[in-house]
Order: C-alpha cells, then sequence, then structure tokens
C-alpha cells in the first residue's frame, strides 16, 4: 500500500581520546540554554522557521559534497536527519568544536541565537511526529550509552527536552551484544527496512547516538498501474537500463526553468509533504546541480503553473549509505572527530570525539499500492484541438528528487536517480 516510502538512519559513534580528565569546571562548561520548553512557549510557533533557512543551505552543500564524492551515481539522504544529530550532539560541544559544527551545519549566530536551533528542531519534532498527519513521518533520536560513561545532568535534559530522545544504557564492555541491541532498535524504527547496519563498533565507543526518520506518503494522483508498462532509461548516450515506466495525463504544478534548461514537476502526497522532480535536459545536468541553492529552489516554487501534462515517472527503489564523517571533514568539520575534540559538556571526567559517523537512506517509489489499483478507472476525455498540446514529460534519463515538508519548510530527502534498476550504491 505504498506510493512513497523514505527511509534515513544516521548513526555517530562517540569514543573516549586521549587520556581521562578529572578536573572539568562543571561551572564553566555550562552552556547558555535553558531546557525549559516553558520559558520559550511565545518564540516556539515560530522557532522551526528560522532553522529552515540553515538547513536548506546545508542540504545543498552537503549535495554537492556527496556528488564529488560518488560520481555519477544514485544519491539519496536525508538532510534533516543529519542537521538532526549533529545538531543534538552539538549540545555537549565547546569552543572551537562548537563553531565549526555551527559552520558545518550554516547556522549564522550573527542572526540567531544557539538556544534558537535548538528550540527550532523541538519544534520540527513536535510537527513532524504529529500523529494527526495524513502521511506517515516518524522521527526520533536515541542515545545509548555505555554504563562507565557519567554524562552531565544539563546534556541529557537537553537531549531528551529539545530532541525527544531516549537514554539506553549500554554494556559496550561486550561489544557483539551492544552492536545487537542498536542494531535491533534501529531495525523497530524502520519497521524492519534496515537490518543489521553495524557491523561492528569501534573498542573504545562509549556512546553511540542514532536519527531515524520513517516516511510513508500517499500520492494526492495516484498512478494507474494498468498504464505502467517497461520502457528504457538512458544512463547515458549509450547504454540504457529497463524499467517500469508509470504514466499520468493529468494536471500538474509545473515549470519550465529555460535558464537552467530543466521541468520542475511537483507531485504531492495527501496532507503537507510534496516532491519535486527535476529534469534536466540532455548534457545539463551539472549545470543544475551547481545551481542548487535555497533561492533556486525558492524560485522554482513560486513559479509553479498548474497545467495538464503527460507525465512518465519510473518506478525506482533505491538506497545509500555514506561515510559522514568523511564527508564532514571535507567540508571544514574536523575537530569533534580529532584528538582536538571538545565535547566537554557530554560527559565528566572525559575527552569524547566522534570516531564514525554512518548515514543509510532508502527511497522506494511506485503507483500507490495492489489494493489502491483494484479499483479501475478508466478515464475517457473529448478530444480537444487545443493548443499548444500538454507538454510531455519523460523522466526517462537521470533526474534530481526533493522532497518537501510544507509545515516545517524542512527539506526532508534529497536525491539524484541516476539508474532506477540499481538497488544501492
Amino acid at each position: 500500500m505504498k506510493s512513497a516510502l523514505y527511509l534515513c538512519l544516521l548513526f555517530l559513534g562517540l569514543q573516549v581520546q586521549g587520556q581521562h580528565s578529572s578536573n572539568l569546571n562543571v561551572e564553566q562548561q555550562e552552556q547558555k540554554i535553558s531546557h525549559s520548553p516553558e520559558d520559550h512557549s511565545q518564540a516556539e510557533n515560530s522557532a522551526h522557521v528560522k532553522i529552515a533557512p540553515g538547513n536548506a543551505d546545508f542540504a545543498f552543500r552537503f549535495y554537492k559534497q556527496v556528488r564529488e564524492e560518488v560520481g555519477n551515481k544514485n544519491i539519496f539522504f536525508s538532510p534533516l536527519s543529519i542537521s538532526t544529530a549533529f545538531a543534538m550532539l552539538s549540545l555537549g560541544a565547546r569552543s572551537n568544536t562548537l563553531r565549526q559544527m555551527h559552520k558545518g551545519l550554516t547556522y549564522n549566530l550573527t542572526e540567531m541565537e544557539e538556544q534558537e536551533i535548538h528550540a527550532g528542531f523541538q519544534r520540527v519534532l513536535q510537527l513532524l511526529n504529529d500523529p494527526h498527519r495524513e502521511v506517515q513521518l516518524n522521527m526520533g533520536n536515541a542515545l545509548f550509552i555505555d554504563d562507565r560513561l557519567k554524562l552531565f545532568q544539563k546534556f541529557l535534559d537537553d537531549v531528551k527536552n529539545f530532541y525527544y530522545s531516549e537514554a539506553i544504557s549500554s554494556n559496550f564492555q561486550d561489544l557483539p551484544e551492544a552492536t545487537k541491541e542498536i542494531n535491533k532498535h534501529i531495525e523497530t524504527k524502520t519497521r524492519g527496512k534496515i537490518v543489521d547496519l553495524l557491523k561492528s563498533l569501534d573498542p573504545d565507543t562509549v556512546m553511540v547516538l542514532v536519527n531515524y526518520i520513517f516516511f510513508k506518503g500517499y500520492w494526492e494522483k495516484p498512478f494507474n498501474n494498468l498504464a505502467t508498462r517497461d520502457d528504457d532509461f538512458l544512463l547515458d548516450s549509450k547504454n540504457s537500463v529497463k524499467i517500469k515506466m508509470m504514466h499520468q495525463n493529468k494536471p500538474f504544478n509545473i515549470h519550465r526553468d529555460e535558464k537552467l534548461s530543466c521541468w520542475v514537476v511537483e507531485i504531492p502526497y495527501k496532507g503537507n509533504a510534496t516532491s519535486l522532480f527535476v529534469l534536466p535536459d540532455e548534457g545539463t545536468m551539472k549545470k543544475v546541480e551547481d545551481a542548487l541553492l535555497k533561492e533556486t529552489v525558492s524560485n522554482w516554487m513560486q513559479s509553479l503553473e498548474k497545467r495538464k501534462i503527460y507525465l512518465d515517472l519510473p518506478k525506482f527503489s533505491v538506497s545509500s549509505c555514506y561515510d559522514v564523517k568523511s564527508l564532514f571533514e571535507k567540508m571544514g568539520v574536523t575537530e569533534v572527530f580529532s584528538d582536538q575534540s571538545d565535547l566537554s559538556g557530554v560527559a565528566e571526567n572525559s575527552l569524547l570525539k566522534v570516531s564514525k559517523a554512518i548515514h543509510k537512506a532508502m527511497v522506494d517509489v511506485s503507483e500507490n499500492g495492489t489494493e489502491a489499483a483494484a479499483v479501475t478507472v478508466i478515464e475517457v476525455v473529448p478530444l480537444s484541438a487545443a493548443f499548444p498540446p500538454p507538454p510531455h514529460i519523460v523522466f526517462n534519463r537521470p533526474f534530481l528528487m526533493i522532497t518537501v515538508d510544507k509545515i516545517t519548510h524542512s527539506i526532508l530527502f534529497m536525491g539524484k536517480i541516476v539508474n532506477p534498476a540499481a538497488k544501492e550504491d
């Protein structure tokens, strides 16, 4: 019964680095962050709006870094999952480590206070997890904490209050058992879709932070599976693969960007989420990718006009896995992964650094499931002499996909489909 299923997960492993320190001045480590939601009730409703531009900037910056890394392969990730996990960890970061993390996540602290970042995520999590939404959307965080690690109460309170994180006591002295426990949690939260993500843990691991996001949306206008047919998807000028191509002949919000030579088609879900499918003309993918900025996408959204089109869109199911540590280091966020890391606001008497950061994401796009297609609707339309004829937009070559939550103004997912037949990159 799915039309689109997205699963994203970020795993962060923290380990003790260097010598234990016993002379931390806890008062000096306190951040000016109140963890009482009631103190900020007035700003609560607009807090998520303040972090949206920074999160969008980060999304496009991270996409371009991934593109450099993977070349001509499928890309799919949740920028919001990555931002949330690192923003949550930043509650315990100090000095230059904290400054680097803010800069990497593209938050401008001359325009907003640190407190507002966390209040923004708090509101995003509240809105995304609203059980009354038509789209099925669950996002959450968990901390697996070694029995020997004594977290500062303030850090624990902040991650629970701002990020609704579970705190789970674990025995990292038994690494196989701890790995199994974390994998089981991940499998449960992702409805069994991500299994055995962690093969092993670093022997020095004392804390693991997990962020997951699960999204299941139903198209406002489902595709009829009787119209789905075999077709060719052009990988490049010489190679193609066989795929299942879905078809619709209905009005959609579309935009032709002549400057960037691409079509933009909005395919909304029931509820307050939508996906933009961007089809660059042949040979113009790089030009479109280079222009990916929040201003570009905002311009596309504002320029959309409802028009009847012939739409061909492939069914696809792809997944991608990324070494976020390596990507962040190339983006200038280095200290939190090194022996210079200052995460002194996390735990007493322990110097910590991030040893591993992994992000895995999956997407599954189809008509709307077999049950919905059991009701066969045959549409008969009168012939007309309308001019110009509806454009035929065929996604039979590499295209981009951006999924946006309209309530929080968040980019939930972002990707490039180069080969819809490739299961995993």
